[in-house]
């Protein structure tokens, strides 16, 4: 059970036929319908978040730390292209994630993944049939934290996976919020004029969020272009990230995992094909 970490009298995941889990799962929805993106704030306790916060300090250190320039889809150049085209686009980028392959079972950050409840919540609040909804299948990346520190942030981006969830664990002391563009492309269209425009600087469509330690944000990166402002003062900014998709088995793309673990395994080279959509990324 999760009483250690989850405050279950808010969040009953752990009582699905309970007409307090329906309201829940009925707000969440609501949220996702307007933009795609839904918070759960104190979804963590406090003393949760202690532990959370030990486990993020002791594990920082294996954080795989890159520094360059790319595009929002994680490809190489493609001259095929014309100049101006965000294929083609490329930004300084400086971050780090401790890859899955660090948490153990018995650890916070994991224990919350694997509950026996907490896929079900995840696929309830997004309304997907059982049999489009799975855990990602990548042994880096399926539990992972982003660590960011001073002067570091996130450039313009889609995510692999379609439903991304994160839990706020510890904000820098100023910079580090979340911005993003609901549902700026679909699994049939990049709408690459539109990704143009706000790459361009419009951000008329651009919505900014500020999670504070212990919110659970339930998001659809896929089809949503996102960034994190970057980070300023002494303190790193910890969001562990849960991932699922609508394809079992599938798992990040070579190139993609090398930029941001510094590996790749034999499991990517096998899946990297197993997807239901065209998209770049």
């Amino acid at each position: 059970m999760l009483q250690d970490l989850v405050d279950l009298g808010r969040y009953p995941i752990d009582r699905p036929d309970s007409r307090a889990y329906d309201r829940m799962i009925a707000d969440v929805r609501r949220e996702l319908d307007q933009d795609g993106c839904a918070v759960l704030p104190g979804f963590v306790h406090a003393e949760g978040l202690e532990q959370l916060l030990a486990e993020a300090n002791a594990v920082a250190p294996k954080a795989h730390r890159s520094f360059n320039r790319t595009n929002a889809y994680f490809t190489k150049d493609d001259p095929r292209f014309g100049i101006g085209h965000p294929i083609r686009r490329f930004y300084d980028r400086s971050n780090a994630f401790v890859p899955a392959d660090s948490f153990p079972k018995a650890g916070p950050l994991r224990r919350i993944y694997e509950f026996e409840g907490f896929m079900p919540f995840i696929r309830d609040a997004l309304n997907e049939p059982e049999d489009r909804f799975f855990r990602y299948d990548d042994p880096l990346a399926d539990v992972i934290i982003n660590v960011v520190e001073k002067g570091q942030g996130f450039p313009w981006h889609f995510d692999t996976n379609n439903y991304t969830v994160t839990l706020a664990i510890q904000n820098g002391e100023q910079g580090g919020a979340f911005e993003y563009v609901p549902n700026l492309r679909s699994a049939e269209d990049e709408n690459f004029d539109a990704v143009a425009s706000v790459l361009d600087g419009n951000m008329a469509r651009v919505r900014q969020l500020a999670l504070q330690p212990g919110d659970l944000q339930i998001f659809k990166g896929r089809y949503s272009l996102h960034r994190v402002a970057p980070v300023e003062g002494a303190r790193k900014r910890y969001v562990g990230i849960y991932s699922f998709v609508e394809a079992k088995g599938m798992c990040g793309g070579v190139e993609r995992t090398r930029q941001l673990y510094g590996r790749v395994l034999p499991h990517h080279h096998e899946r990297e094909r197993v997807r239901k959509d065209k998209l770049l990324d």
